[in-house]
């Protein structure tokens, strides 16, 4: 790290400390020649994601697109604002863990559904609605059944009678 007074590249770290959401370091630095001293920030390099449009356009992927889309599916819902910025972190990290630099739309969409269905059976259906193009309502019954087939039983809701 270059000094901002002397531009000498000998330094000592004085201080280390994690940012609040762990994404960081704040590094409080002495240079060597003039002890000067100044604070610098680390952080993780992240790889720019590129969505590929149903069209064959590439553009990057979007972080607020992604978040305005289901904060639109979860509107006037009992989804809190905090829930959906978490999903979408969750959402990026694992489009990002996936080492693809190039990512279909119908991956970011099969994404988000996923994360949808266990927010919200509502804005699950709305966002599969746009997402997949809905034309008539028996595109909607078929969503919901679909969705109810999925949903997750637990031992306290045992699955009581099975489609024969």
């Amino acid at each position: 790290m270059r000094c901002p007074k002397c531009g000498s590249l000998e330094d000592k770290v004085i201080d280390s400390r994690s940012s609040k959401d762990g994404g960081s370091i704040r590094r409080r630095r002495e240079c060597l020649e003039c002890e000067n001293r100044y604070t610098t920030f680390e952080e993780l390099e992240r790889i720019e994601l590129r969505a590929i449009k149903r069209d064959g356009r590439h553009e990057p992927l979007d972080r607020h697109k992604l978040l305005n889309s289901i904060v639109k599916a979860c509107e006037k819902r009992p989804v809190g604002l905090e829930q959906i910025e978490e999903a979408v972190g969750e959402i990026l990290q694992g489009l990002e863990a996936d080492q693809t630099r190039e990512i279909p739309t119908s991956t970011i969409g099969a994404a988000v559904m996923e994360k949808l269905h266990s927010l919200d059976p509502i804005a699950y259906v709305r966002y599969a609605s746009v997402y997949r193009q809905f034309q008539e309502i028996g595109d909607f019954i078929d969503e919901i059944n679909s969705y109810e087939k999925r949903a997750v039983r637990t031992a306290a809701q045992p699955e009581l009678f099975t489609a024969s």
